[in-house]
């Protein structure tokens, strides 16, 4: 099922980090004036993330909610600092919604972790159906990476089935290095495209990626 957690990652002054890296402290807990560090990580029941969750989207400006959905080979923590990283270094005025998926963080657990992330589908709608129904949400951005993507286009595609189209929330899906087969993304993109105002798809690859090299050599 799901499980919820508020965490607090204190990020290194700009001057003493280059922008796009994750200081990683080489001893817990690590020092906040060079390294990231873990302030605050409190677990919540389902009534206090959504009345938290509620709080921060309506004290922010555009009620803007940014959900980033991990790839391949990314343990938690790794998840944790990587989407703090992005959400400090874009310096947009959003709030960070992470999604996480039982990836077994190693190289070679790909079928593991493709498995794992089609579990995970069911589990990133539910929150995603989460979002669109809070009035105080005006707009939903989706940012996946990798195998995450795989997770975000089964669930949006679920979505649009269910709901017979998404909602205008969602303003944006920006998937980066998508591992997905061409032939499914055009199935399931198929299914969004018939939404009154489907959202436009963004998509970021790199040549020399050496996890979809992977990919395309394993699957």
């Amino acid at each position: 099922g799901l499980r919820f957690a508020d965490i607090a990652v204190s990020i290194p002054p700009d001057s003493v980090r280059k922008i796009g890296d994750i200081q990683w402290p080489p001893t817990p807990p690590g020092d906040p004036r060079r390294d990231f560090v873990t302030l605050r990580a409190d677990r919540l029941d389902l009534p206090q993330v959504q009345a938290l969750f509620h709080k921060r989207i309506a004290a922010n400006r555009r009620h803007h909610a940014l959900v980033f959905v991990h790839g391949y080979n990314t343990r938690f923590e790794e998840a944790v600092y990587r989407f703090a990283q992005i959400a400090h270094d874009s310096g947009t005025d959003v709030v960070p919604v992470l999604f996480t998926w039982p990836s077994r963080g190693k190289a070679l657990a790909y079928l593991y972790d493709r498995e794992s992330a089609t579990y995970s589908r069911d589990g990133l709608e539910t929150v995603l159906q989460a979002l669109v129904k809070d009035r105080d949400v005006s707009e939903i951005s989706i940012l996946a990476h990798s195998l995450g993507n795989y997770v975000a286009v089964e669930a949006l595609r679920q979505m649009a089935i269910r709901n017979n189209g998404l909602s205008d929330k969602i303003a944006d899906v920006m998937l980066a290095s998508p591992d997905i087969d061409v032939d499914v993304f055009r199935r399931e993109i198929a299914e969004i495209e018939r939404s009154r105002k489907p959202p436009p798809v963004t998509l970021f690859v790199s040549q020399d990626d050496k996890a979809l090299g992977l990919s395309k050599l394993i699957a």
